[in-house]
């Protein structure tokens, strides 16, 4: 089965994208979120994360302080950093058993993750999917959405890999702007994709 990867910046709307892939009969697998179960479920990296953040990183009821956790990985990025050690190869673990439950459903699936490029786990995938939307609206849309400050979003965003670089990486761009039919642009790509996934299956390679 074709591997496909989707990814932007906080704020550029790969959910929204996401969802209208599902809608058209696309698994898609969601790391962020996989991620925060992991962190409440997964016995060892429930204790990586206390051990990094201390016990107020889980409220009382074992769900994650998120706001706890966010103040100290956003500000210091080696804290980052070791998050991500923690959390990314769980993820990957989960993520091939979620593959392997799905590889007879579509012509493909798709990884949703916003650190497809920080974390290495592009290179797993066969074809990388970018969602853009200009910095101005993405800080407005997640102040909006969290009811965050405008320097709590811009530093999450300069955490992450610039635009710039994501778009030279990926095989496909898509534009949420606001000013383009989303519907149209992921269309564009699931018949591309599926055209590719035929080849796969055909062993023509692409």
């Amino acid at each position: 089965m074709l591997k496909v990867g989707i990814t932007g910046g906080i704020g550029s709307g790969k959910s929204t994208v996401c969802r209208i892939f599902s809608l058209m009969g696309i698994p898609v697998y969601n790391a962020d979120e996989r991620a925060k179960w992991l962190m409440q479920h997964n016995a060892s990296l429930v204790a990586g994360v206390k051990s990094l953040f201390g016990e107020q990183a889980y409220n009382a009821d074992g769900t994650l302080n998120r706001g706890h956790i966010s103040a100290q990985a956003f500000t210091q990025p080696e804290m980052l950093q070791q998050l991500n050690a923690l959390v990314h190869p769980a993820v990957g673990l989960d993520l091939i058993h979620w593959q392997q439950e799905h590889e007879h459903e579509a012509p493909y699936t798709l990884k949703e993750a916003a650190l497809l490029y920080e974390s290495g786990s592009y290179q797993l995938l066969d074809k990388i999917i970018m969602v853009y939307a200009p910095r101005e609206l993405r800080i407005q849309r997640v102040m909006d959405r969290d009811g965050v400050t405008r320097a709590a979003v811009e530093a999450r965003i300069d955490n992450q890999l610039p635009d710039e670089e994501k778009a030279r990486r990926s095989h496909y761009i898509i534009q949420n702007d606001g000013q383009q039919s989303l519907i149209k642009q992921v269309m564009d790509v699931h018949k591309d994709l599926v055209k590719l996934a035929r080849l796969v299956d055909e062993g023509s390679g692409y």
